[in-house]
């Protein structure tokens, strides 16, 4: 199964955001196991490097990119995705353009802790405790 991560719980993983960061390092070891397939939009990779740069240093910014790269696939922002979440009725642009990578490669799930951002979403968007939760059961199994 292909899910995508939104910025939020990136950066609770990162960032060791408790109580968030453990359902999200549990999610992130399925993908380092290869049972799931994980993605990051484009624009969310600059803008962790951003924020992390703020909290945490630029140093520690540089190597959770490194981290990021090795571990996840990069969901391309161009021309199509900027133009649908352009179309969509999203209320916050960004959450449009990661709405609408996740929708052009093919994602099943949004990983994000702002749900109610993506209800227009194509894309199904889920708590990290929910998907973790669907995971386990064996609900979501196709790659």
């Amino acid at each position: 199964m292909i899910v995508l991560f939104d910025t939020d719980v990136i950066l609770d993983l990162l960032l060791d955001r408790e109580p968030f960061a453990e359902a999200v390092a549990e999610i992130f070891s399925m993908v380092e196991k290869g049972s799931i397939t994980g993605y990051v939009s484009a624009t969310t990779v600059t803008t962790i490097h951003y924020l992390t740069a703020k909290a945490a240093g630029s140093g520690k910014a540089e190597k959770s990119i490194h981290k990021l790269l090795a571990l996840l696939e990069v969901a391309p922002v161009n021309r199509a995705v900027l133009e649908g979440a352009l179309e969509g009725t999203y209320d916050d642009f960004e959450d449009g353009v990661v709405s609408a990578a996740a929708y052009h490669v093919g994602a099943k799930v949004v990983v994000t802790r702002n749900i109610r951002h993506y209800k227009t979403s194509p894309v199904r968007a889920y708590l990290p405790v929910e998907i973790l939760k669907m995971l386990k059961a064996g609900k979501y199994t196709d790659k």
